[in-house]
């Protein structure tokens, strides 16, 4: 499959081969950033922005996550949905397969694949998310990742990701060493706070792609943008 180009930095998410154990632990410590820190909530605001809910929609609606890591962020939207009259059936596409395979645990069907080239039909499934993953390359890999997610949604593509911040880099080493988040959680937790977009170098790079979407701030450092395909 085609690889991406990685961002200027690095970070233990980036290689495919890192040791398992590392990840798995790495990514433990990512989904507790989620729920504390703003990813899980950015993800969220992006379902309000793509669901309406006590409309009519297909039961149930496909919901692909690119980059899943451990499957949190599908499940916590399926509950979301749930709670809202809305069936969602979710599924993650990771290329680490030790990650694939801890989140293929919990219930969560897994691809196992390269955002570069999803295994997806054109409108393959209902709704895409593209949550913290943008940041990992460089902006031509990014606008072909976002054209990639336009290609195979037919509802909607959340993109939701980080601010660049020097403060909230600060702020998360504070707390990651409070919460006794392992060492590369804590070094990659900063190298994506700086590696994360502005509001405009976000909606330049959308544009790039072909797509038309605001770029809302959010708490935690966030950003997100959602958008129907095709547009």
């Amino acid at each position: 499959m085609n690889r991406l180009e990685q961002a200027a930095g690095f970070e233990l998410l980036d290689d495919p081969c890192a040791e398992s154990a590392l990840v798995c632990e790495s990514l433990r410590n990512i989904a507790r950033s989620n729920r504390w820190f703003g990813g899980a909530a950015a993800v969220r605001y992006g379902l309000r922005q793509a669901l309406i809910p006590g409309s009519r929609y297909p039961d149930p609606l496909t919901f692909l996550d690119v980059g899943t890591g451990l499957g949190d962020l599908p499940r916590m939207a399926q509950a979301w949905a749930r709670e809202r009259g809305i069936s969602l059936r979710p599924v993650g596409v990771e290329r680490h397969t030790a990650a694939a395979q801890l989140a293929y645990r919990t219930g969560l069907p897994i691809v196992v694949g390269e955002g570069a080239e999803l295994p997806i039909r054109d409108r393959g499934v209902d709704l895409v998310l593209l949550s913290q993953v943008a940041h990992h390359f460089a902006p031509d890999a990014i606008v072909r990742l976002i054209r990639e997610c336009d290609r195979i949604a037919r509802r909607a593509v959340i993109l939701a990701d980080l601010r660049r911040s020097e403060l909230a880099a600060v702020g998360f080493r504070l707390a990651g060493h409070a919460l006794r988040f392992d060492t590369d959680t804590m070094r990659d937790g900063v190298t994506s706070l700086r590696r994360g977009f502005s509001a405009e170098s976000l909606t330049a790079l959308l544009a790039r792609a072909g797509v038309s979407a605001h770029v809302s701030r959010r708490p935690g450092s966030r950003l997100v943008a959602v958008w129907r395909p095709g547009t």
